[in-house]
């Protein structure tokens, strides 16, 4: 994590996302510019939470981890999201572990700002309010999301989300085959099925597989299966 000195392109960060009126002219002087590379870890799960994210461009994941050391991604996010704005209300350590998918700029601000001039903030208050909302939303349609599409559209989610960034530009040229069991367990399917389908992508001429990597070979063609990306 770097902090970029720029409050030129902190205040068009503010504009381009509307984000100026949500917070106050006592909270912009604390408001930081952050920049993280593809790849970094934005914060992990169980550590101390200080720090209110918004991310303003780039796109990240979220993933949980369990106590055997499986890992479980839950979704791929892209401006505008916020990261800590569950664990500030509730007063919580971080919840998930967020990693830079692409190049991320985020807008930080430390909690203890927030509780001296945004608590009582009604635009503020209002955002975080529509941001959770829509976390609970796609949360509770997760599940009928993975059950109403078959596994090849899951897949080409899963892919798409992976290797592009929020402009849809691809961010990384490969994926490692061991990421392919987090990949099973988000689009809820077996290792063995998806291997099938990876390797019927493959005949296609949508995918490649080469010593342990995955390469897309067909974009366009995995964004024509996928239609709408159903993991963002």
């Amino acid at each position: 994590m770097k902090e970029i000195q720029d409050r030129e392109l902190l205040s068009r960060y503010l504009r381009e996302h509307r984000l100026e009126t949500v917070f106050n002219e006592a909270l912009n002087p604390h408001l930081s510019l952050f920049s993280f590379e593809q790849g970094e870890m934005i914060c992990s799960r169980g550590e101390p939470a200080h720090y209110l994210y918004v991310l303003v461009k780039g796109k990240i994941k979220i993933y949980t981890s369990s106590a055997e050391g499986k890992t479980l991604i839950l979704c791929f996010k892209t401006p505008v999201e916020i990261i800590g704005d569950i664990e500030y209300i509730r007063g919580s350590d971080i919840v998930n572990t967020v990693e830079a998918v692409s190049p991320v700029h985020m807008i930080g601000i430390h909690y203890r700002w927030l509780k001296k001039y945004g608590n009582d903030h009604a635009p503020l208050l209002r955002f975080l309010l529509e941001i959770i909302t829509q976390k609970f939303y796609i949360d509770s349609n997760f599940s009928s999301f993975n059950l109403m599409y078959p596994v090849e559209v899951r897949l080409a989610s899963y892919l798409l989300s992976v290797f592009c960034d929020e402009s849809d530009n691809l961010v990384r040229g490969q994926l490692s085959t061991t990421h392919l069991m987090d990949a099973a367990n988000l689009i809820g399917t077996s290792y063995r099925h998806l291997n099938r389908v990876i390797q019927k992508f493959c005949s296609e001429g949508l995918l490649q597989r080469t010593r342990g990597f995955i390469t897309i070979k067909d974009r366009e063609g995995l964004s024509a299966l996928a239609g709408h990306n159903i993991y963002e």
